[in-house]
């Protein structure tokens, strides 16, 4: 499977929708895009990785990676990562069949991580400037 990246802006952010898996080979394809979007100046920036289905340490290491790039422009990084699959379940095969997200935020929570990001469950949620991120 290959991966996607979408752009797009909403409420002064910019939103990156990633979707597909999240690997060694895919991962340089992200971290271009987010560089792409800090040289354009644009440092309040969104993840929504609600659509990646699969995250190796790669593709950890690309999140970690924007997250120190964002701070050290001083900018803002949210990640949209759903708790749940679509389906509200949690299973591996309801993550593949509905969509993904999920996996990425037990990722990030198994090795230790997850707490280094502002999480929200949506774009509308992580754009809003009132505090409320779900965040460890």
């Amino acid at each position: 499977m290959t991966l996607r990246v979408t752009d797009g802006e909403q409420g002064g952010w910019a939103v990156l929708r990633v979707s597909g898996e999240l690997d060694l080979v895919t991962s340089p394809v992200l971290r271009q895009r987010v560089h792409d979007a800090v040289a354009e100046g644009r440092h309040r920036l969104v993840l929504d990785l609600s659509g990646v289905l699969f995250c190796d340490s790669s593709g950890v290491g690309v999140l970690i990676a924007t997250r120190r790039l964002i701070r050290s422009c001083q900018g803002s990084l949210r990640l949209i990562l759903p708790v749940q699959g679509a389906d509200g379940g949690t299973s591996r095969s309801s993550e593949f069949e509905i969509g993904g997200g999920a996996h990425v935020n037990r990722v990030l929570g198994a090795l230790g991580v997850r707490r280094l990001f502002d999480v929200y469950p949506d774009v509308d949620a992580a754009v809003d400037d009132e505090p409320g991120s779900l965040s460890a």
